[in-house]
């Protein structure tokens, strides 16, 4: 015969646990001895360890009563369903751990492999983390969007970054939001506006030379709404406050848009920037 003590480290539990199983009316109290102790057999042990291990498996104590007092068959079923359950569990938790895991790799977290690998292409070209980080930002709602087209459009990435011009574009962008020596002026005010009209100067004539080359889808073909285009350039104004006053820049050279580029009278945007 065992003691509580003895039964509870036989079966993996606490003495507390044995007496709260007690109390839920899981376990029978035994007979106790003529000191007034409980005693306990082997076949208590096994209920204790049958107890366990359907609590360990998260069903619910009052479950646990019912399946101890069913039959065979009936338990049996249970069982199997329980392990339907927990192997269901297992599946969604691996995946849990397959998504955090990916946390670790930063930009595959949410984009195509091929998105990453123009991501990195960027950075050895010299491009700064914070574009980097625009075309990233801007990549994650657009491949979700219109996964099918992805292939397509990195396609013609892979053919711009080849292009020494366009790098230069980059590069340009890139100094142009470093701030000058003055902290004691507002950030918009701090950047070089010379260098956005250089850049815009130097984007619109890059635009125009791949429209009348390649035609205006070749530039401005992104299949999105303008609602979500919208949604895509602030996503990109945020991060990059220059980008906004490029982008009037630009209107006044014949190009609008930032996500969807889009050719227009330059007279036009004249008059829509001094509006």
């Amino acid at each position: 015969m065992l003691t509580i003590g003895e039964l509870a480290s036989y079966a993996g539990v606490t003495v507390r646990a044995v007496r709260h199983y007690h109390a839920k009316g899981l376990l029978p109290e035994p007979e106790r001895d003529h000191s007034g102790y409980r005693r306990y057999d082997a076949g208590a042990v096994i209920e204790l360890i049958k107890i366990r291990t359907l609590a360990e498996a998260g069903v619910p104590l009052a479950r646990v009563r019912e399946l101890l007092r069913a039959g065979e068959e009936e338990f049996a079923a249970a069982i199997s369903d329980i392990d339907r359950r927990l192997r269901a569990e297992i599946r969604e938790r691996r995946r849990h751990r397959e998504r955090i895991a990916r946390l670790t790799a930063g930009d595959s977290l949410a984009l195509p492999a091929e998105v990453v690998e123009f991501l990195d292409r960027l950075r050895a070209l010299g491009v700064d983390e914070r574009i980097v980080r625009v075309e990233r930002d801007g990549w994650i709602p657009l491949a979700a969007h219109s996964p099918e087209r992805v292939a397509e459009w990195m396609a013609r990435k892979r053919e711009q970054v080849a292009d020494r011009q366009l790098i230069d574009l980059y590069l340009t962008l890139g100094q142009a939001l470093d701030p000058a020596d003055d902290d004691s002026q507002p950030v918009e005010s701090r950047l070089v506006e010379s260098r956005l009209v250089e850049l815009a100067d130097k984007l619109a004539a890059y635009l125009t030379r791949m429209a009348d080359e390649r035609g205006e889808d070749y530039v401005g073909d992104v299949d999105v709404a303008p609602p979500f285009a919208k949604l895509m350039d602030t996503l990109a104004f945020d991060t990059v406050p220059p980008a906004r006053r490029l982008t009037e820049l630009l209107k006044e050279r014949g190009w609008t848009g930032w996500t969807k580029l889009e050719r227009v009278d330059p007279a036009q945007g004249e008059a829509g920037t001094r509006r």
